[in-house]
């Protein structure tokens, strides 16, 4: 992406997934743009994600696997959370991609006119796949 040290807030996540338009990874990206001084936004996914296909299901069956209890799972329904919705992954990192976009131009604190692109990166050759170029 030849960037530099200092030339972008990097903001990461699993699956570069921004569902929660007043959750903790808008409130980053509002920061570097209103605190940092960021000028745009991009959104980059990668093929090979292990969000891809995801379900709460198989998630919850790993974390079985690998210890954690049926008291721990029920605690976190019983604290309101969708388990099932928050655990999801999705089917097409191109789509989730269009979604994060979307989700974070139609944010009501955007600053107006701020450019949110979409991208997918390949890991293992740097290509990038332009999904959303703003205009």
């Amino acid at each position: 992406m030849n960037l530099n040290n200092g030339d972008a807030k990097i903001v990461k996540n699993a699956g570069a997934i921004v569902s929660n338009p007043y959750g903790s990874i808008m409130k980053s990206i509002l920061v570097a743009l209103y605190q940092l001084q960021a000028k745009e936004v991009i959104v980059v996914g990668h093929h090979g994600c292990g969000m891809t296909g995801l379900s709460a299901e198989k998630m919850i069956e790993s974390m079985k696997e690998r210890g954690i209890d049926e008291a721990a799972i029920a605690s976190v329904k019983d604290a309101g959370v969708d388990i099932d919705n928050w655990l999801k992954g999705f089917e097409s990192v191109e789509d989730n991609v269009r979604h994060s976009v979307n989700t974070i131009k139609t944010h009501p604190m955007l600053p107006p006119n701020t450019l949110v692109h979409g991208l997918v990166i390949s890991p293992e050759t740097g290509k990038l796949d332009v999904v959303i170029k703003d205009q």
